[in-house]
């Protein structure tokens, strides 16, 4: 008889042997998890409520705030650093517990993060990311939270990231990778 846990290995392992395409997008992505299952359309609304929360903390936390993004790109505060740095080392910590102790989703399915290598593209994709970020005052995180608190004027940078996404699509074979 066949375990839950080796059911949803088995049948990974046969998600990734057939799809050719998976792997090769695997090679271009930092981490691919494509869950096979299904749920009703309500099932989402646990994404809209953390969406909110997230939007929440990042206006209280100010993280949306152009002048104290403008402080950090002059280097005249700590306060975004700080927030980015709490960020960055949660995330290594998160991954790393992940990897250590092979934690699954909340469905069992194994979560495989696959190893990145460096290329040049990155570095131009982060410099015209840094370049928008400190021109705008904007990411692609607090886009929405700026909106919702009636900055309106944001649509503008989302239908910009929206665009620039767009043409990434369209003429990613063509660039550096």
């Amino acid at each position: 008889m066949t375990t839950g846990k080796n059911k949803a290995e088995k049948k990974h392992h046969q998600f990734l042997t057939k799809n050719t395409d998976f792997e090769v997008r695997s090679l271009d992505t930092i981490c691919v998890n494509e869950s096979e299952l299904s749920h009703p359309w309500w099932y989402n609304g646990k994404y809209l409520l953390a969406g909110i929360i997230f939007g929440i903390i990042l206006v209280k936390a100010e993280v949306i705030s152009w002048f104290r993004i403008q402080e950090m790109f002059r280097l005249q505060s700590f306060h975004m650093f700080g927030v980015i740095g709490s960020a960055v080392l949660v995330g290594m910590i998160s991954v790393g517990l992940i990897k250590r102790y092979r934690i699954k989703t909340i469905y069992g399915e194994p979560i495989e993060i696959p190893k990145k290598e460096f290329s040049r593209g990155q570095v131009y994709g982060g410099l015209i990311f840094g370049f928008g970020w400190a021109l705008t005052g904007a990411c692609p995180g607090p886009l929405f939270a700026q909106i919702g608190t009636g900055a309106t004027v944001i649509l503008v940078s989302l239908l910009s990231a929206v665009a620039g996404t767009w043409v990434y699509g369209r003429y990613r074979s063509s660039l550096p990778h």
